[in-house]
């Protein structure tokens, strides 16, 4: 339990069922009513959808910093004009951050408002098969939508855990599965496959505020069929073929629905999407959909007509594919008459990916996370530093710029904002209102910000300064391990290559307070100090090196 005197030290709270988690959601919902609307005219009046926006999420995966052109229009070389004139029609900030340089952790992040790190989620991800990183209990954007009248609606990739209905005995045959094999499972395995998914799943987007879903956990990992609601589309009892599991393919091969195509997976999803719009206006609701690109992350399962596009390599096509759906679903909105009163936030989960041809890419003098250090995985700025722009038309002004320092966790207190909702203590705790640099202010709300990187190495900004509590990327990208931390100003040194450590230890000194401060109030925003749902251990890397 928390000391207000006292260090914290959260013992992992019991588990309870998904049923007990959606009774005390609702109570959130009561609370957010009572606290956000004074008098019941003002409860009216939220209910009425004339007034209140939609919102599109638009979350590309692995998209790189550098991949959208107009971030990067010197070293640039892959053309991206439909996210170019998104931004166009918006605000593209400079300076946006996901919590994490890798997927499952940031997309906690996102949408609840609040750090992943809180969570049992201390590094990497939500591994295959994996259970639930949301609480029941915890409130999400489409919590907090769906009872102001929103249709809330999930497209794409999850990647956020399910609880997977897996015989305890028979787990390890899920979780054991070995990479690279063609070998068709045995008849016992086939049976096991179609006990588990011919019944309902739960703890997926359905009990996490969303009306409705459709998409994959992942493009990579099995089970390799679709999900709609909380049921696969079809039985997965096949083996993907060899040929699949090639060079940035799929990950794994089985469980997969027969004739399984990774090609045809994202413009389903883009189509999908644009129902969910069009649907949307007809019956005039407002609505929020979330849609989690799969793309340009791997599989690298590029259509025909965008095979050589780039010239570059496949994932450049990729990224030309994926700035073609994000164009296809901005002309849906247009064609249902809904671009004008709907706010559309495009991000990317992290930073690029080293292994998709980074190389080949240089040889063209293209460079994904330009102009900053490191890739997907590390704690460097190219790993979380990403694309993030934002078009409300009639209130944000055209082709506005902004460098103030925002993170994909402050979603959520923005939208609360607009709306004029005012959020519980022990909702986004987290998470800091960009609205004001929306209606045009000058100077960001947000002070500091915290990222980490897969191997659960941190990171706290505050200004210009950045102290990383231990050594190298913390990732894949390596680095010095003769350093126990690492101070950088990014203002005069982007590319993250002189450590300051020596030269400003009364900073050292200041930052690792803050940082404890943050982790010990299970907090970072003003306000009574909440619980971390287990004991954060962010020192760990400072002590391994000093042992």
């Amino acid at each position: 339990m928390r000391n207000q005197n006292g260090p914290l030290s959260c013992p992992p709270q019991p588990r309870q069922s998904w049923e007990e988690g959606k009774v005390r959601s609702k109570l959130h919902y009561v609370l957010l009513l009572v606290l956000g609307c004074t008098s019941a005219s003002q409860v009216a009046g939220a209910q009425s959808s004339a007034k209140q926006p939609n919102i599109l999420i638009i979350l590309a995966d692995d998209l790189g910093y550098g991949d959208v052109a107009c971030y990067n229009p010197k070293r640039g070389k892959i053309s991206t004009p439909n996210l170019d004139q998104l931004a166009a029609r918006g605000m593209r900030f400079t300076d946006a951050h996901s919590s994490s340089a890798v997927c499952s952790p940031s997309r906690y992040s996102l949408l609840t408002g609040r750090y992943h790190w809180r969570t049992w989620l201390q590094s990497g991800i939500v591994n295959k098969f994996g259970p639930p990183l949301i609480a029941p209990a915890r409130l999400t954007i489409a919590d907090l939508l769906r009872e102001r009248a929103y249709r809330t609606a999930c497209i794409g990739k999850w990647h956020l855990g399910w609880n997977w209905p897996i015989p305890p005995d028979r787990r390890d045959e899920f979780i054991a599965d070995p990479r690279n094999t063609s070998e068709p499972p045995n008849d016992s395995t086939k049976a096991l496959w179609r006990e588990v998914f011919s019944q309902p799943l739960s703890g997926g987007p359905l009990d996490c505020g969303f009306e409705s879903f459709f998409g994959v956990d992942l493009p990579n990992f099995p089970p390799f069929c679709y999900i709609k609601g909380n049921r696969t589309v079809g039985l997965p009892t096949e083996v993907l073929p060899a040929e699949l599991m090639a060079k940035n393919l799929a990950d794994f091969s089985r469980p997969a629905m027969p004739g399984w195509r990774l090609e045809t997976v994202l413009p389903e999803l883009t189509e999908r999407a644009c129902q969910v719009i069009h649907s949307s206006a007809e019956e005039r609701q407002p609505f929020f959909l979330y849609l989690p690109l799969t793309a340009p992350h791997t599989p690298l399962a590029v259509n025909k007509k965008w095979q050589g596009k780039s010239a570059l390599n496949t994932y450049a096509d990729y990224v030309m594919e994926t700035d073609a759906v994000v164009g296809r679903v901005l002309h849906a909105l247009d064609e249902a008459g809904a671009t004008e009163n709907t706010i559309v936030i495009l991000s990317s989960d992290n930073g690029c990916a080293p292994y998709v041809g980074i190389e080949e890419l240089a040889e063209h003098s293209h460079y994904p996370n330009w102009p900053w250090r490191g890739f997907k995985t590390d704690i460097w700025e190219g790993g979380h530093r990403v694309p993030f722009i934002v078009s409300w038309p009639g209130t944000v002004s055209s082709g506005a710029t902004c460098d103030q320092l925002v993170g994909q966790v402050d979603i959520l207190a923005t939208i609360a904002d607009v709306l004029q909702i005012e959020l519980p203590a022990n909702v986004a705790e987290d998470s800091v209102s960009f609205l004001p640099l929306l209606l045009g202010a000058k100077s960001g709300t947000r002070q500091t910000a915290v990222n980490q990187s897969i191997n659960g190495l941190l990171a706290i900004r505050r200004g210009p300064w950045k102290l990383i509590f231990g050594p190298g990327s913390g990732g894949w990208g390596g680095g010095s391990e003769a350093e126990t931390q690492q101070l950088y100003q990014l203002d005069e040194d982007p590319s993250e290559e002189r450590n300051l450590v020596e030269k400003h230890p009364e900073l050292v000194v200041e930052l690792t307070s803050l940082m404890e401060r943050i982790v010990s109030a299970g907090r970072s925003t003003r306000g009574p100090g909440q619980q971390n749902d287990v004991p954060v251990n962010w020192r760990q890397f400072i002590a391994s090196q000093a042992e």
